[in-house]
């Protein structure tokens, strides 16, 4: 079975790519509910185990199961091309109720009292899972955001490229076998899912690292979105597992921990900020600390100071 969008010019020229934190990380739970099917990521499984305990993860797992349907207001569609996690987690805070509560009651599966609590009081259950998403991205996820983002930043590069190059027939060649391009549409190996036009909105494409080796869609009422496998999955752990949660941290703070590892490639303290979800103050305070210590260097670039990190750093961040 198979659905269409079709194009009109206005939604080719509004072709966009964008990432998202939030979507990894929710996707990312299907990873620890489902090792097995996400052998690709068993490194970083085993690493982050320990963080796991004492989070109250149950609700989150109800409403985002290890197959099917996942409640969508956990995973809007990003808004700008490089949104951070804090604003993204605030987008599901501020779902409606009404909205909340009609999607989880179309989550197969899920634990029938977890849901039951949930429909009794949709805003508090928003609250709830809104505040577990936040305890699960500082406890587990963040400090691997760095390495996941620099993934899906080189496949959007390079996609932006190839669309830039060739038009939307070049670059949906090979997003994935499942998708093809014929005429002024795009085509679609999917159930369950309709297509029709796309009205000029355009469409949102989003690579992912934890989603898997299939396509995923969102439609009306949220925008547009395809989600695809992005290129290099397989290598994402290459370099050895990620660091034991908390190790590094332990010695120089989370926050130090997390900038000096994301330094794997010089950024500026704006990047940094973006990277990971922290303002571009605390960032720029934290840097002062890492270069006094002889961690990290800076060098004027233009109007912008980039950062790097030492023969000393690396050795702190690359040790086993």
């Amino acid at each position: 079975m198979t659905m269409e969008w079709v194009f009109t010019p206005d939604d080719v020229a509004r072709l966009r790519f964008a990432f998202s934190p939030l979507w990894e990380a929710v996707m990312s739970l299907r990873a620890l509910r489902a090792p097995a099917h996400h052998s690709l990521h068993l490194p970083w499984i085993r690493a982050v185990r320990p963080g796991l305990a004492g989070l109250d993860l149950a609700e989150l797992y109800a409403l985002a199961p290890a197959r099917g349907y996942i409640a969508d207001f956990l995973t809007p569609p990003p808004e700008t091309p490089l949104p951070d996690f804090a604003v993204e987690l605030d987008r599901v805070r501020r779902t409606p109720p009404e909205v909340a509560a009609e999607e989880v009651r179309q989550v197969c599966g899920a634990d029938p009292r977890v849901v039951d609590r949930f429909l009794a009081d949709p805003a508090a259950g928003v609250r709830r899972v809104a505040d577990a998403l936040q305890d699960y991205w500082d406890a587990v996820f963040a400090e691997h955001w760095p390495r996941v983002y620099g993934l899906l930043e080189a496949d959007v590069l390079r996609r932006s490229r190839r669309l830039a190059t060739g038009g939307a027939r070049e670059l949906f060649a090979d997003l994935h076998p499942s998708v093809r391009w014929r005429g002024d549409a795009l085509v679609l190996n999917k159930r369950h899912c309709s297509g029709g036009l796309l009205g000029g909105a355009g469409l949102l494409l989003v690579p992912s690292a934890f989603y898997g080796r299939d396509v995923g869609v969102m439609v009306a009422p949220y925008r547009p979105m395809l989600v695809y496998p992005a290129l290099g999955v397989g290598t994402l752990w290459e370099q050895g597992p990620p660091p034991a949660p908390g190790a590094l941290a332990a010695l120089i703070g989370r926050s130090r921990a997390q900038i000096l590892l994301a330094l794997a490639e010089p950024g500026s303290t704006t990047v940094l900020a973006r990277r990971l979800a922290l303002t571009p103050g605390a960032v720029s305070q934290h840097l002062g600390v890492l270069a006094k210590g002889g961690l990290v260097s800076g060098r004027r670039l233009g109007k912008e100071v980039v950062y790097r990190r030492t023969g000393l750093g690396d050795s702190l961040a690359c040790a086993p």
